[in-house]
């Protein structure tokens, strides 16, 4: 039994996730994410093995730190088939286009504003890809459903499981049997809370040889689900009364949703007032329709809900704006409205513009409900910064700047240490990933001491070969 297996991205930080698994002639690629932290973008370009010899890609989920350099392989030579769950398939065209869209503007202003600076920029000045490189990719998808194992050759076959993370996000075990003898790897991908709303809670699996499992949040432990309402709650009344706006940057895969189910059942308990509420992003607009067609996969509380006619989505004073006109206009709106916009971690989309309008003043409130990598615009922010760079002008952070951690949608170091608890004898090693060091390094030390469990902490382009 010789399996090696590489880690492409997700070691010592949260995004890039990519994980290469070599086994019985058979090249798999587990997740093809994007890097967003900046002093890591650099890696996006130079993807570490040829693309065409890639056989096939694992999906875990359609979150772009998962996803989104899979144009790029594809523009490099890939042709294989893409495995994922249906729903995934769905919201991974709405993103990747989106994001070819959001690759293109960037590329274009950043040639503007360089030439007017007369001056180059660190990284170049064409988009990674383009909508028409997104396009490429949406055939190559081949949807699976939880449960069903995808064989892929060569006794090689892959399963996915509920993660309980965002819509249709899957963790995937992986089975390779090689002269009568057969190895077991899970790959958590995100994992999910328990009791969170909206979605079903995460698989537990009772046995597996290797395990790689994420570690996001590891060193900390989450507010629970009743703080998550009464901040929310706080921040509201308290910019209402201050006459200021709140901006809230967040991803259109699953924070929007939620941030949307809490307002409705705040609304209709009446502990906030009438206002008027902005989803603006068109990539949210198109990912909550996806939520209201796969009901499916919700769970049984929010079923109830629809089995009633009744959206888990929809409120008085909630607008939904599309086009670039509608954006601009909320700017000229007098009185407190929310702002939900993207990215999440304000590294692109209509949120930049909002923080532009916003930031500097001291009535509003930015509200972060999102996990913030290192070196985005979210996290300079959220560490205080007293100003801060956007579209090449500096802005003084005059704004309240707020957080709700409860909104998260990984599991914390509980709930890791939970799921990995399922396991009913100790797997052969636990990889510790997707985490930034001090938080995977936690994770590490605590399965050794509590689990006596053999585990490690891979770093960039690592490999190690599983017997």
């Amino acid at each position: 039994m010789k399996i090696k297996l590489k880690f492409l991205g997700g070691a010592g930080n949260v995004t890039g996730s990519s994980y290469l698994l070599e086994a019985s002639g058979k090249r798999l690629l587990v997740d093809c994410g994007l890097y967003q932290e900046w002093e890591l973008k650099g890696r996006n370009w130079q993807f570490p093995v040829p693309p065409d010899s890639i056989d096939a890609i694992l999906l875990s989920h359609a979150h772009l730190d998962h996803s989104g350099r899979i144009p790029k392989l594809v523009k490099g030579g890939f042709k294989g088939k893409i495995y994922c769950t249906d729903v995934t398939v769905k919201l991974a065209e709405i993103m990747l286009k989106d994001a070819g869209h959001i690759q293109e503007e960037d590329a274009l202003t950043k040639q503007k504003r360089h030439e007017k600076e007369g001056r180059k920029g660190t990284h170049p000045e064409i988009p990674l890809y383009t909508v028409e490189d997104a396009l490429k990719t949406i055939p190559l998808f081949e949807p699976v459903k939880y449960g069903q194992s995808v064989e892929i050759g060569n006794g090689i076959k892959a399963t996915f499981h509920d993660a309980g993370h965002v819509l249709g996000s899957g963790m995937i075990k992986v089975s390779i049997r090689q002269n009568g003898d057969e190895r077991c790897i899970i790959f958590s991908g995100d994992i999910g809370r328990w009791n969170a709303p909206i979605l079903r809670d995460p698989t537990i699996f009772d046995k597996a040889d290797y395990v790689l499992v994420e570690s996001t949040y590891a060193n900390r432990r989450h507010d629970s689900m009743k703080d998550v309402k009464n901040e929310l709650a706080e921040v509201i009344l308290s910019t209402i009364k201050a006459g200021g706006n709140i901006v809230v940057p967040t991803f259109a895969l699953e924070r929007a949703q939620e941030l949307l189910f809490y307002m409705r059942e705040l609304r209709n308990e009446k502990r906030i007032p009438m206002m008027v509420v902005f989803m603006d992003s068109p990539m949210a607009i198109s990912i909550t329709e996806v939520f209201e067609n796969n009901s499916d996969y919700f769970d049984k509380e929010t079923m109830a809900l629809v089995r009633k006619g009744l959206s888990p989505f929809d409120f008085p004073g909630l607008k939904m704006t599309r086009t670039t006109e509608e954006s601009k206009a909320i700017n000229s709106i007098k009185g407190t409205v929310m702002i939900i916009a993207g990215s999440g971690m304000c590294t692109g989309g209509r949120v930049k513009h909002h923080l532009v309008a916003n930031i500097s003043r001291p009535e509003n409130t930015v509200l972060f409900v999102g996990y913030q990598a290192n070196g985005t615009l979210g996290r300079q922010i959220l560490d205080g910064v007293g100003s801060v760079r956007i579209f090449g002008q500096y802005l003084p952070v005059r704004a309240r700047i707020a957080q709700i951690n409860g909104f998260s949608a990984h599991a914390d170091r509980d709930e890791l240490l939970k799921w990995l608890s399922g396991l009913k004898s100790p797997p052969r090693r636990v990889f510790v990933v997707h985490g930034e060091p001090d938080s995977a390094g936690e994770l590490s030390s605590v399965i050794k001491e509590k689990m006596r469990w053999n585990v490690s902490v891979p770093v960039f382009l690592e490999e190690a070969v599983l017997d």
